[in-house]
């Protein structure tokens, strides 16, 4: 699927919602629990998650991908990890703020 920044998506498999902030160029598979999201207020088709895939997600935290490709905001948690093209994201520390000297 190709990304667009502001794009609301949500998991097939449980109560993960996420907003795009960072787009990949190219095409991606985002996947929540193992099952590729859907666009938010789709219908989700019946699927189970991938245990391998249930790290859960964080209310208002940010995950990215090791190339720092991706970015996405979680708008609401759930029990899936995020994952681009079969990689686990990772919970995005905080950025430095600039100093006001």
């Amino acid at each position: 699927m190709k990304l667009r920044v502001g794009e609301a998506l949500a998991s097939a498999v449980d109560t993960t919602q996420i907003i795009v902030t960072k787009a990949p160029a190219g095409e991606v598979e985002l996947t929540c629990g193992g099952v590729a999201m859907i666009a938010k207020g789709s219908q989700a088709p019946e699927v189970t998650a991938d245990p391998a895939h249930l790290g859960g997600t964080l209310l208002g935290k940010r995950y990215v991908d090791a190339a720092d490709s991706i970015e996405v905001l979680v708008s609401k948690a759930g029990d899936g990890s995020l994952a681009v093209n079969g990689e686990l994201l990772t919970q995005a520390g905080a950025k430095a703020l600039p100093s006001s000297d």
